[in-house]
């Protein structure tokens, strides 16, 4: 990496020294002359203390500076990677010494045409493996919540509602996770492209849950279901999720990440009641209509909103919260496994 023409990979960027240029999925990222040389040291040694002294020399090249113009060109480069002081992710404060870079670096043409992921991106696996359990939590949470509200069967009964819909949490969030996985896998580093990964997640499992909640029911109890969650509902959690896994890696912070999530979430599900989807209390309600004894009492639900019976309003309500919910578990799942 001592090639003064040689391009420098870390998380989603790329340091082109010989076009002097720092790039962010391909896309340029404004950056000043000094402030450009001064990324470029601190790339070049990662791990390494970078003294205060070693910034005035290669970047100010002996012009007398203050100490202030370090500050402020390391505050502009954290804004320019979307890093933070408090929980630095690649450039860290040795306090009264300096400065260092702490993710991993790679030349470019390694992690481009080998195909080879990013040395500070968590593997492929593991982006499945947290949306899966992110999904399982999130389902988990959803079918205890509706256990205790609409449940009728007692104590029993609301954890058997919580482990079934935990599962289908569970596949949901494997669903998308492994297309997300696929996407990443695929292109090397995490870019746009991982919202398709996970649009083709979520129309898998739901198909797969339509199937499940349609055929498996009528085949157990010969009656059909009126609607349950499907393909469409599954892209449009699908495209959501994917949004936020796109922020994730993008390298935004936690706190908008996490909004970014609960807000796609919430918008993906007020879409799929407008255009008269479902999705879990909806699915339960079909349930509760459809299969004698099933236990549920919807209109227990709807008590909350002070209103009689399980109304658009409250399928609106439910399907936003949902949807919220959902997205934003899976978004803090995708920052778990990112690396401080």
């Amino acid at each position: 990496m001592d090639d003064a023409s040689a391009s420098l990979r870390f998380a989603a960027f790329e340091l082109d020294r010989a076009n002097r240029q720092l790039r962010r999925d391909g896309v340029p990222v404004e950056l000043g002359s000094r402030y450009f040389d001064a990324l470029a040291l601190l790339a070049l040694r990662p791990g390494e203390l970078v003294s205060k002294d070693e910034f005035m020399r290669a970047v100010w090249q002996g012009v007398p500076v203050t100490d202030e113009a370090l500050t402020q060109c390391i505050r502009t480069l954290r804004r320019a990677l979307g890093d933070e002081a408090a929980s630095p992710r690649f450039i860290q404060t040795v306090p009264k010494h300096g400065y260092r870079f702490i993710a991993a670096v790679a030349p470019a043409a390694t992690a481009r045409f080998a195909g080879a992921v990013a040395p500070d991106r968590a593997p492929a696996s593991q982006i499945a493996g947290m949306a899966t359990l992110a999904g399982l939590g999130a389902g988990a949470l959803a079918g205890l919540a509706y256990g205790i509200i609409a449940g009728t069967g007692g104590g029993g009964q609301v954890l058997i509602l919580a482990a079934l819909v935990g599962a289908l949490g569970l596949l949901a969030g494997a669903g998308l996770g492994a297309g997300m996985a696929g996407a990443l896998a695929w292109r090397g580093h995490g870019d746009p492209w991982i919202v398709l990964g996970a649009v083709l997640g979520g129309l898998c499992v739901g198909a797969l849950g339509n199937l499940l909640g349609r055929e498996g029911v009528g085949l157990l109890s010969g009656l059909a279901l009126r609607q349950v969650t499907g393909p469409f509902e599954g892209l449009m959690i699908g495209t959501a999720t994917g949004c936020a896994g796109w922020a994730v890696f993008a390298g935004w912070s936690r706190l908008p990440v996490m909004s970014f999530g609960l807000f796609s979430g919430a918008l993906a599900g007020a879409v799929i009641h407008l255009s008269g989807g479902t999705l879990l209390a909806g699915s339960l309600y079909a349930l509760d209509q459809g299969l004698p004894g099933a236990q549920l009492s919807l209109a227990r639900l709807a008590s909350l909103f002070a209103v009689s019976g399980f109304t658009p309003f409250v399928q609106g309500v439910t399907a936003v919260v949902e949807g919220a919910v959902f997205v934003g578990a899976m978004a803090v799942g995708l920052l778990a496994q990112r690396p401080r």
